[in-house]
């Protein structure tokens, strides 16, 4: 029997790969913040947005990532294929918007955190790690770098425990869940678009159907044939897929708690600095002496972890568009020499990336900002993405049934009317 369960642990693991990692990296750093924003600011009362975005999340990468199996093409070049030119530019367009705001936001926020322990300027940090990602995105072979992203998302479990430690009223905490609140004003529904936007975002669409392709060509290269598309192959995508989101939610849950347990019940409703932020894992280690910077240490392990993780996505799910449309040959499996423009194209990303922490803006802040950008720019990609699953000429016998359907348009609703009210109340 414990052979069997033994066997059975085994076999998930094997096949955790895209869906896990883009999971994880869906609690970036942006991730963090804006959850744990959301819980100083209303305290539990956007924790039903967790639970509502769960089944929507999974329905959309689970679409992208069979797009990427079935088609073994990334999204780019299935629009250039089989669509407009004019819809190809402004969804690559939008994309490249997103992602370098995204990026930029995220090596400001590894920057801030590290300036937590060595009083070194914001912007040797912000170098510092331009480096390093571009380093390890360009000399790393990709399976290598994948087998080290499984790994950094343990950071994110000290957010769990926490969240047991302060917990002490579990009835309110399922309430909240369940129940949803809806407050009608300009901040509630901010806060609600940078949550949902900082949980469904443009560039996991990309990345997970370009990273499906990948995981094959990794295959080819090393087996000498593609392997053939079948049931098997598409449920194992759909369990990684699965585990993966379930993982990236229960995280965002945890967030939201300890936002609201630790900083919102003392009185904090605004993450200004680092420092606050790191705060609300406090309770986790209150019980050791220097419990502030032991609980900064972890934060800063968190956002550095998951931005290390992230950033290169934001940057490969850009080449990846790009390459497509231009026709070049593209991959984190290929060396630099072999694919020159892909690489290109996430030198310069990273690049305008880091540049756009010279311009004094508040990295703490900057990262709400950019959830809620997410959240816009998400409605139109799930437009394309609902036509091209659905296309037979592209799909086969493996279109988008009934409940892929269904899932991804109330998504789609639901995300444009947030994304109106906003616009609505920002007007005003």
């Amino acid at each position: 029997m414990a052979e069997k369960q033994k066997s059975k642990f085994k076999k998930i693991i094997a096949v955790l790969g895209p869906g896990l990692i883009t999971g994880a990296a869906d609690d970036d750093p942006s991730g963090i913040v804006t959850y744990t924003q959301a819980g100083a600011q209303f305290g539990l009362g956007q924790l039903w947005t967790i639970l509502f975005t769960l089944p929507f999340l999974i329905a959309l990468q689970e679409i992208c990532g069979r797009i990427g199996i079935v088609t073994r093409k990334g999204l780019s070049a299935l629009i250039k294929e089989n669509y407009s030119k004019k819809l190809l530019y402004v969804i690559v367009f939008l994309l490249l918007i997103a992602n370098t705001i995204n990026l930029g936001t995220d090596i400001g926020a590894m920057a801030a955190v590290s300036r937590l322990f060595i009083k070194a300027p914001f912007e040797v940090f912000a170098i510092l790690f331009f480096a390093i990602i571009l380093l390890l995105e360009i000399f790393l072979p990709y399976r290598k770098y994948a087998k080290v992203l499984k790994w950094l998302t343990v950071s994110l479990f000290a957010y769990l425990i926490t969240g047991f430690i302060v917990v002490g009223h579990w009835g309110d905490i399922l309430r909240a869940t369940f129940l949803p609140n809806l407050q009608l004003n300009f901040q509630f529904i901010f806060l609600v678009l940078g949550v949902i936007g900082t949980t469904i975002s443009p560039y996991l669409f990309f990345w997970q159907a370009s990273e499906e392709v990948e995981e094959e060509e990794s295959y080819f290269a090393k087996e000498h044939r593609l392997p053939k598309v079948s049931r098997k192959m598409i449920a194992n995508m759909r369990l990684d897929t699965f585990l993966g989101m379930i993982f990236s939610n229960i995280a965002s849950w945890f967030m939201i708690i300890t936002g609201s347990e630790v900083l919102h019940a003392n009185g904090i409703f605004q993450i200004t600095n680092a420092a606050q932020a790191a705060s609300a894992l406090q309770p986790l280690v209150r019980s050791f002496p220097h419990s502030g910077a032991i609980a900064s240490a972890l934060f800063a392990i968190g956002v550095i972890g998951t931005g290390l993780l992230a950033i290169p996505i934001f940057a490969a799910s850009s080449s990846y568009a790009i390459a497509e449309i231009a026709g070049w040959k593209e991959g984190l499996n290929k060396k630099f020499g072999q694919a020159r423009g892909f690489y290109g194209v996430i030198i310069f990303g990273t690049l305008v990336g880091l540049l756009l922490n010279f311009f004094g803006v508040n990295p703490m802040r900057a990262l709400v900002y950019t959830a809620v950008i997410n959240g816009i720019i998400s409605v139109p990609m799930i437009v394309v993405i609902l036509l091209i699953s659905n296309n037979k000429n592209i799909m086969g016998e493996y279109t988008s049934g009934f409940w892929s359907n269904f899932l991804a348009v109330i998504a789609l609703l639901g995300m444009a009317a947030g994304a109106l009210s906003f616009l609505a109340y920002a007007i005003k």
